[in-house]
């Protein structure tokens, strides 16, 4: 899984954090989060404050 599968990020977030409401988390956190998935494989600091958006947007959706 890399930065641009958000969708799949935001699945496995969800998996992961089901009790989490996305709204309540920090970027912060959530990249933390992100890099702890065992499907990750892509360049920490290869991501920034849109590509977190698109993940947090989608984890908002698979949370409804």
């Amino acid at each position: 899984m890399k930065w641009t599968d958000s969708l799949a990020i935001a699945e496995a977030l969800y998996d992961a954090h089901p009790d989490v409401d996305p709204l309540t988390v920090r970027f912060t956190d959530m990249h933390a989060w992100i890099l702890a998935l065992p499907e990750f494989e892509d360049d920490p600091e290869a991501s920034n404050e849109r590509i977190l958006e698109a993940i947090l947007e989608a984890w908002i959706d698979e949370a409804r």
